[in-house]
């Protein structure tokens, strides 16, 4: 038993990451535990590379594919190793690490909290959610070996998106301060402002060994209040559009929609504002049509501005036959 498990013992072993998981990034290889055999070969496949650790500090990092031979290769730190060990066999283990040196693609985020910021057009505050994709490759696998294995046998992609996800928000936060992007313009702008953000987010990560590449803003939605301020400002907006088309200005408009209302109330108050609202109007279309001579074109305005106060309900049929032939009239 005992010449078996020497013979065994002395068998070639093969370093390999086989058939590795698409969501590993870094695992500790042990398949013979810490010792390396003798004639041991090292196999470094397409978009893998590997960490060599002995007595807890880090002795070498290989990024070239390739197949090498750790009893005759040169290769510098492995005769310091040996000198420690006896035929590969000792107490002093060393630890072998690979990790992916490919890109990986196509990770999903979104924001896990509203971002704030002021808009810098209507001066109210936004609350701004987005989503999106990005990729990421390990740029400097010493730093992110330090910084972020820290001794774990094995990490994993997920371990890295929640580490990106939770430090989104703020570089973000300070990037729409910074560029001063009212709520209308995010995604009209959202590629630039995947890139300006990418370069906040390099920094962010250059300490962790990894870099955040292909940063992509798919979509943006708001939260309820900032909704709500958005709703009220387009229906502010189309109103004031309206007055300009009809020819008034909006405190007249809004002045007009208040007696509309107050005549579809029955009695009291309604039936005065009712019988005001000739009176109203007859003001304003008389100082919309004029009394001096028109040209063509003007008195055509004329007709359509009065044609639109009928069609939003705000004169009636009478008024508009009234007022009509009064245009006419100054032909």
């Amino acid at each position: 038993m005992g010449i078996f498990g020497s013979f065994k013992s002395q068998m070639r072993s093969i370093i390999e990451w086989e058939n590795p998981s698409q969501d590993i990034l870094f695992y500790r290889w042990s398949d013979n535990g810490d010792e390396i055999k003798n004639s041991s070969k090292l196999i470094i496949n397409p978009g893998q590379g590997c960490i060599f650790v002995y007595e807890g500090k880090i002795q070498a990092v290989i990024t070239d594919e390739g197949m090498m031979n750790l009893k005759t290769d040169n290769i510098p730190f492995w005769t310091t190793v040996k000198s420690f060990m006896q035929a590969f066999k000792s107490e002093h283990k060393v630890g072998v690490y690979f990790f992916r040196t490919a890109k990986v693609l196509n990770q999903k985020w979104g924001t896990p909290s509203v971002i704030k910021y002021e808009d810098p057009k209507y001066k109210f505050p936004v609350g701004l959610k987005g989503f999106g994709n990005y990729s990421f490759i390990i740029k400097d696998p010493y730093n992110f070996f330090v910084n972020v294995v820290a001794g774990k046998d094995v990490v994993r992609t997920d371990e890295i998106r929640v580490m990106i996800v939770s430090r989104l928000v703020q570089p973000l936060a300070d990037y729409l301060a910074e560029s001063k992007y009212s709520y209308a313009e995010i995604d009209a702008n959202r590629e630039e402002i995947s890139a300006g953000l990418n370069e906040k987010l390099k920094s962010e990560f250059d300490k962790f060994g990894f870099e955040i590449t292909d940063f992509r803003i798919e979509g943006t939605n708001f939260d309820e209040e900032t909704l709500k301020r958005i709703n009220r400002i387009a229906d502010v907006s189309a109103e004031a559009q309206a007055a300009a088309v009809a020819g008034v200005n909006f405190a007249q408009l809004q002045q007009l929609e208040a007696m509309r209302e107050a005549a579809k109330n029955p009695g009291g108050a309604g039936m005065g504002m009712g019988m005001g609202i000739g009176v109203g109007f007859g003001q304003m279309a008389s100082g919309a049509v004029g009394s001096q001579q028109q040209t063509p074109d003007d008195l055509t305005a004329k007709l359509r501005k009065l044609k639109l106060l009928l069609d939003e309900g705000l004169i009636t049929q009478q008024e508009f036959d009234d007022k009509k032939r009064e245009i006419l009239s100054q032909i």
